[in-house]
């Protein structure tokens, strides 16, 4: 297995990143496709797990604030063959050891309550209240570096 990373929103990695995101939010989830695809795509870092076989399996991104304090992941998802697998724990690991590197202080995230538990592992915390964001109840949560 191996993770890229991409900003070039013209690059296969990105594009591997839509993929993903077409199928688990807007095939499975029912999220609009003009509100999956933002004016923040060229702004982020695209993440993409690929399988030993090449085969893109898991993307998120992640947004830095003007501060570059402020990491906010974003697009979390995995295709349905691949969950189970613990692959978005490894991804987002990843992307934490990532983020430490480049200095930021706090990884804050949108998550769907479905996955509060996954991300509670892996010691992200809940900030404020539910709220309804694309149809979907969500939770802020985030991660001290």
């Amino acid at each position: 297995m191996q993770i890229k990373q991409t900003r070039n929103t013209l690059s296969d990695t990105y594009l591997d990143a839509v993929r993903i995101r077409q199928k688990v939010f807007v095939q499975e989830q029912g999220v609009p496709r003009h509100i999956e695809i933002d004016k923040n795509e060229a702004l982020c870092l695209h993440f993409v797990l690929y399988d030993d076989n090449d085969k893109a399996a898991a993307t998120c991104r992640i947004l830095p604030n003007a501060g570059h304090t402020k990491a906010t992941l974003q697009r979390m998802a995995v295709l349905s063959d691949y969950r189970g697998q613990h692959l978005g724990a490894l991804l987002l690991e990843e992307v934490v050891n990532f983020c430490q590197k480049q200095g930021f202080k706090t990884i804050e995230l949108h998550a769907q309550l479905s996955a509060f538990a996954f991300y509670q592992k892996l010691s992200f915390r809940p900030v404020g209240q539910q709220f309804t964001e694309a149809g979907i109840e969500h939770i802020t949560m985030k991660k001290e570096l």
